[in-house]
């Protein structure tokens, strides 16, 4: 039998028990067709880069599927025709991986980081850096002359009603 990694997105309407139920009724699909599914992972409610039939998120769950190709072909032909799933995507490997999936460990970095709040930010925070000498610039003047730095304003060619 082959491995496969199955991503599956459903609506954002649905409950996290009704996702449950998706996942306990592809399953038994994959089961009553000689395969077995391994690992399953709920990534959540997430949100999507564009809208899918109208759904701004998904909930995203990921199958690891040890099965037959006919097997495979049933639930996705199932899952093409249940409303709930807005789209899925199997892709064929050669061993699962072992451990967390690469979406769950980025959630468990981010809980072990603590909040955003949280970060320390070093000596120093935003806005307090050190301006130091600007010993290449000659010191800005802001003075009472018209022109500033740059000498007294010249009329453009070409313009009427410019002061002459």
């Amino acid at each position: 039998m082959a491995l496969y990694e199955h991503v599956f997105l459903a609506r954002q309407d649905l409950s996290q028990q009704q996702v449950d139920a998706l996942v306990e009724q592809y399953k038994g699909v994959i089961s009553a067709n000689g395969g077995s599914v391994g690992r399953v992972e709920n990534w959540g409610l997430k949100s999507l880069t564009y809208r899918v039939n109208k759904n701004r998120k998904a909930y995203y769950t990921l199958m690891d599927l040890d099965c037959p190709p006919a097997a495979l072909n049933e639930m996705e032909r199932q899952m093409g025709l249940s409303e709930d799933v807005l789209r899925f995507l199997t892709i064929k490997v050669e061993a699962h991986e072992e451990g967390p999936s690469a979406m769950m460990q980025k959630r468990e970095e981010r809980s072990e980081r603590g909040s955003f709040g949280d970060r320390d930010r070093g000596p120093r925070s935003f806005g307090d850096r050190d301006r130091g000498d600007r010993g290449d610039r000659p010191p800005r003047s802001f003075g009472g002359d018209a022109g500033g730095d740059r000498g007294p304003r010249r009329p453009r060619e070409g313009f009427e009603g410019g002061a002459e």
